[in-house]
């Protein structure tokens, strides 16, 4: 049993001979677009482009939003390296969040008080497609004249409220990592919301150039007219995507149901007492099933047995304000809470019925 394996469709070799055999397998040919538009058609997106990982689409974000040296950015401190990096890496000074007491996202009652002068952006992480509490979020952002961006890297097609996780800030990003839901091996998307950046957003993307337009005939030759860098995927890995697309709500439902297996048998365990598991919030994506252990100890000896039995459990994120190069002041106890003590179930479509009984039986055997 792994603990991962990305989903494979059968289309994604032929996909990508297509691809080679169309001499065009650089960024933005044929399979790019296709991707695209399939995004802003089915999630009504005003404008989406493929880069080659997530934390490209959040550097992007943070050139948009023209990061200087010395503005401050709230970030969650539960989080992957690559929400804080993509703001650092422009001279942002990272100021961490802690958790939700009920959930490892950003605690929207902590994010006022973090605000100062320097305050330019809130940054987001919708943790195991699970919402941050967006309506407040947004309402912080917007009185204090803050760009609010979303890490939807592990949030394609959760919703909250009937709206889209992805479509709440300025910016978004997403991954296709082969550990998400949808995946190329490597691969992201940035999602424009805001108008005023669509057209920027192109020449970042395209090394700083106004190549896009002349390949469309807009212009008679192209330039370098603003800062950026190289963001875009092989147009072989979007044909890899494509074919993931195109079996999107069959994956999506295949997570969902094995999602609602664990939740439905591992629930007698959290009513009596003995561990927390992922809350059940409707239209979330099945990204990611976790359990909170007591303490780090009972987390060590749930791994070592499961380990025994042939089940992979696996820790995640280790708080960003605690790592040894943040060396961070900042007091976050829900966040090393969930450092400590969190703990994932694989969840992949090809876990067969036995393999998900033998990962449902053995956390129950642990702890009955």
């Amino acid at each position: 049993m792994k603990f991962n394996l990305p989903y494979l469709t059968g289309k994604e070799v032929e996909y990508m001979q297509q691809a080679v055999h169309s001499r065009h397998t650089s960024g933005d040919g044929e399979f790019t677009k296709k991707c695209q538009n399939w995004f802003e058609k089915k999630f009504g997106f005003k404008k989406v482009f493929l880069t080659t990982s997530c934390t490209d689409a959040l550097e992007i974000a943070a050139l948009l939003i023209d990061i200087k040296e010395g503005d401050e950015v709230i970030v969650p401190s539960f989080t992957f390296v690559s929400t804080a990096n993509a703001f650092l890496l422009r001279g942002a000074k990272i100021v961490f969040a802690d958790s939700e007491n009920d959930t490892p996202n950003i605690d929207a009652k902590q994010i006022e008080k973090l605000i100062t002068p320097k305050t330019k952006a809130i940054l987001v992480m919708h943790y195991a497609g699970l919402p941050c509490n967006m309506p407040e979020i947004k309402k912080i952002a917007d009185s204090n004249h803050l760009f609010l961006i979303e890490d939807a890297a592990l949030a394609l097609g959760s919703y909250v409220d009937g709206k889209l996780l992805g479509s709440f800030g300025h910016l978004s990003a997403f991954s296709f990592h082969e550990t998400k839901n949808i995946s190329c091996g490597e691969g992201g998307m940035i999602v424009i919301n805001d108008e005023r950046f669509l057209k920027r957003a192109e020449i970042i993307r395209e090394k700083g150039t106004n190549r896009s337009a002349f390949f469309r005939g807009e212009i008679d030759k192209y330039g370098w007219t603003d800062i950026g860098s190289s963001y875009l995927p092989s147009d072989i890995l979007a044909a890899y995507l494509w074919a993931q697309l195109e079996q999107y709500d069959f994956i999506q439902q295949t997570r969902k149901d094995i999602w609602n297996r664990y939740f439905e048998a591992l629930l007698p365990l959290q009513t009596q007492g003995k561990v927390r598991i992922t809350p059940k919030v409707e239209h979330a994506n099945a990204s990611i099933f976790y359990l909170v252990c007591e303490s780090l100890e009972q987390r060590t000896e749930l791994i070592n047995y499961a380990k025994q039995k042939g089940v992979p459990l696996t820790f995640h994120y280790q708080a960003l304000h605690n790592s040894a190069f943040a060396k961070s002041t900042t007091i976050a106890p829900n966040a090393e809470r969930y450092s400590d003590t969190l703990i994932r179930l694989p969840l992949y479509p090809d876990l067969s019925n036995i393999e998900i009984d033998a990962i449902i039986n053995c956390i129950l055997a642990f702890y009955i």
